[in-house]
């Protein structure tokens, strides 16, 4: 490993990139301290720290991705998940609506096209959820005002800022995308969860010798989960596949074998994100009808307890599902090997073959999403019953995350170095 980061900063164009990197993390995380004017520090923290389970309940995911700017109002308390939601988004309509499909099929000029669409989305996403928490927070009874000046300008000023701030964090996470090495929006929320990491294992132990026991027992559990996790995310199943033999010119060409690849966990932590999102908008939704009482009761039961870990494993194997069938499409990955004269050994070409290998996805999806389920639901139960902060703030779910991209970040160096014929990480 050490060899491997010496190798990185020996080649010029990988240590710029690494560099640029870091570079726009840390301004990142500047931004990310730098408040919203007019903001009462003292309210906000009361109000995530509080015994208000559903407000709690509701924006602990989002403060996580935030890296806690959302509880005290930063510039950049919307986060990267405006980004990400739009992002998602797209990906889901390119199989309902036929243009969109088009154009991803179009090559870089259509991934152009639909990169665009993708930061208009965003923009009307983050005006939307900066509007949404201004009106949440005022559900609360906190508001925003200072110098005498009159409340519905901080409004504006509050909402333009959030909403600005979430635009700035998308060009970054392009920056970093295109200059960089890695996912900028991945790397993003990494760094949001190790930002977090520090403050909660310090409150964690500082509750006596139990929470002292409690943190290394955390610790243990989670250096036993992250082998299971890498083994999920680097796992496949290779379905052979024989390419037949045929002359070319005076060339015979083919006759090899090989084999399709599919990742056990297609879908990633896309599942988990979509399932949150999808249970904490009713409690989002409930701060605008304040004296309804089912709604309120309603949006408190989705947020947290039985019901919510219940409707989680549902979700998160139903989205695993979805996600992989739009991502991955097997009639149209056999009706390539058709065209390229491959076949799997046994199965006629054609339907069979996208029959085959949609049985083998189905087979494969379904233990990785229960997986996930567990992953992001047991942390869930015990924080429950221990109230232990650190397990909400490095659950399965952010361990998911960092573990998947650490894997992609340094899959991407040791192709860089390999390029150069430096030995890699993985050897």
């Amino acid at each position: 490993m050490l060899t491997g980061l010496k190798n990185a900063f020996r080649i010029k164009d990988l240590r710029e990139k690494i560099l640029f990197t870091i570079a726009m993390l840390v301004v990142y995380r500047i931004g990310a301290h730098v408040p919203v004017p007019g903001i009462p520090f003292g309210e906000m923290v009361d109000l995530f720290s509080g015994d208000n389970s559903v407000a709690a309940g509701a924006m602990s995911l989002l403060n996580l991705f935030s890296g806690g700017a959302l509880s005290y109002v930063s510039v950049f308390s919307l986060g990267i998940m405006p980004y990400i939601t739009s992002s998602i988004i797209l990906q889901m309509l390119q199989s309902v609506v036929p243009s969109l499909h088009e154009l991803a099929r179009e090559g870089e000029v259509g991934q152009t096209k639909i990169t665009q669409y993708s930061r208009y989305l965003t923009l009307a996403l983050a005006l939307l959820n900066s509007i949404g928490y201004l009106f949440l927070f005022k559900g609360y009874g906190i508001n925003f005002n200072g110098a005498g000046a009159p409340e519905i300008i901080f409004d504006i000023l509050i909402v333009g800022t959030l909403t600005a701030g979430a635009m700035l964090i998308m060009w970054i996470g392009e920056l970093i995308t295109q200059r960089g090495i890695g996912n900028g929006m991945s790397l993003i929320i990494f760094a949001n969860i190790m930002a977090g990491l520090p403050a909660a294992i310090v409150s964690s132990a500082a509750e006596g010798t139990v929470g002292i026991v409690i943190t290394a027992v955390i610790f243990v559990v989670i250096l036993c989960v992250i082998p299971l996790i890498v083994y999920l995310e680097r796992g496949q199943r290779r379905i052979p596949v024989q390419y037949a033999k045929r002359v070319v010119g005076r060339r015979m060409m083919g006759g090899q074998s090989t084999y399709l690849p599919i990742k056990v966990n297609t879908a990633g932590v896309v599942p988990i994100i979509f399932a949150s999102a999808l249970l904490y908008f009713p409690a989002q939704l409930a701060v605008f009808f304040p004296g309804i009482g089912w709604v309120q009761a309603v949006a408190g039961a989705l947020a947290s307890g039985w019901i919510n870990w219940i409707l989680n494993v549902v979700l998160i194997v139903f989205f695993a599902y979805f996600y992989t069938s739009m991502v991955f499409n097997p009639d149209e990955t056999a009706d390539n090997l058709k065209k390229q004269g491959g076949f799997i050994p046994g199965v006629r070409p054609g339907k069979a073959t996208a029959a085959y290998i949609k049985n083998a996805l189905n087979k494969i999806t379904l233990p990785s999403a229960i997986f996930l389920a567990l992953i992001a639901i047991v942390p869930s139960i015990v924080f429950s019953f221990t109230g232990n902060q650190l397990i909400q703030s490095f659950g399965g779910t952010s361990v998911l995350i960092m573990v998947g991209v650490v894997l992609d970040t340094l899959a991407k160096v040791e192709s860089q170095l390999k390029m150069y014929d430096y030995d890699g990480f993985f050897k």
